[in-house]
C-alpha cells in the first residue's frame, strides 16, 4: 500500500464519487457538512419493510477528494445493511484512522495513509455520517 495520502486507489475511488448519485423518492435524505474543509454529502436512503438500505443515494459532487472517494466506497457496500452495521462500521473506521485499530474495516484499507492526518479523519467519515442521519431520519435508530 502506498503512503501517499491520495494514492492511485483513492483518485480511482474520487472519480467514482464526484458524479451525483442521488434517488428520484428517496424515503429520507440527510445532508452532512464538514466543519472543517466545507465537504458537503447528500445521502438518500430507500429501506426494506425490515429496515434495511434497499437503495442509497449519495452526493458528494461538494466533497473534497477523500469525501468522494469514501462515498463510493459507502455506495459500493451499503446495501442490505441495517443501521447498526452502518453505525459499527462507521466506529471500526474511526478506530482504524486515530489508530486505536490496525484493521480496516472491509473495503477501506486504502485510507490508511490519511492516519497521519488527523483533520483529514472527519472528510472521510463524513459519507457515514450522512447515511446515518439520513437512517435517523427514516426512523432506523442505530443500536
Amino acid at each position: 500500500m502506498s503512503d501517499t495520502l491520495y494514492n492511485a486507489a483513492i483518485l480511482r475511488l474520487k472519480l467514482v464519487g464526484e458524479t451525483a448519485h442521488r434517488l428520484a423518492a428517496p424515503m429520507a435524505s440527510a445532508t452532512r457538512v464538514s466543519p472543517v474543509c466545507g465537504s458537503k454529502i447528500i445521502a438518500d436512503v430507500d429501506l426494506t419493510a425490515d429496515g434495511r438500505i434497499a437503495a442509497l443515494g449519495l452526493d458528494a459532487t461538494k466533497a473534497c477528494t477523500l469525501g468522494q472517494a469514501s462515498a463510493a466506497v459507502v455506495r459500493e457496500r451499503a446495501d442490505g445493511h441495517r443501521a447498526e452495521t452502518v453505525c459499527a462500521i462507521r466506529g471500526q473506521l474511526a478506530d482504524f484512522l486515530a489508530g486505536h485499530s490496525e484493521t480496516a474495516p472491509d473495503g477501506w484499507a486504502m485510507f490508511a495513509p490519511a492516519r497521519a492526518h488527523r483533520a483529514r479523519h472527519p472528510s472521510i467519515l463524513l459519507p457515514l455520517d450522512a447515511v446515518l442521519a439520513a437512517l435517523a431520519e427514516a426512523g432506523q435508530v442505530a443500536a
